[in-house]
């Protein structure tokens, strides 16, 4: 395997790589990822869309709705829609990697968890990992190289 990592949906169907680290790992706990994932929280490796490799299969891109009001599409695969990626606020160049897809969803461990205002209280946050009730300033907590693949990526 080259690259950093490889994920697939539950069938097989898909199968993809990140061709580096992520630029920045998040575990979100807003009610936005609870709805959408059937779950307390989703972990997101913040990654160039370039950068994301599909090895075989496609994504179909499902818009779904947000409290935010931005746009928020799906990636998911065709056959048995799972969700593998996601683009907010029409930033196609930034891809949302659902770490939980990947093989080895250990390589991603978050960087921060957000939005725990609406954490569940039974969850219990790890000790070191910085925690924000709601969002945080990237420039504040992202390591200088993040912050520059992050700019190139939006400025092409």
């Amino acid at each position: 395997m080259s690259g950093f990592a490889e994920g697939g949906c539950a069938c097989g169907a898909l199968r993809y790589r990140l061709a580096s680290p992520p630029m920045f790992v998040h575990c979100c706990h807003c009610k936005d990822c609870q709805r959408q994932t059937g779950s307390a929280f989703v972990v997101n490796a913040l990654i160039e869309t370039a950068r994301v490799e599909i090895l075989s299969g496609t994504t179909i891109g499902v818009p779904v709705p947000t409290d935010s009001g931005r746009s928020h599409v799906i990636h998911r695969c065709p056959a048995c829609q799972t969700a593998i990626w996601s683009h907010y606020g029409g930033r196609d160049a930034l891809s949302f990697v659902r770490v939980g897809a990947l093989d080895d969803p250990a390589v991603a461990p978050p960087d921060v968890h957000i939005y725990t205002r609406s954490k569940l209280p039974w969850v219990a946050l790890p000790e070191g990992v910085p925690a924000f009730d709601e969002y945080y300033e990237s420039r504040q907590h992202w390591p200088p190289e993040s912050l520059a693949r992050r700019k190139a990526a939006l400025s092409t």
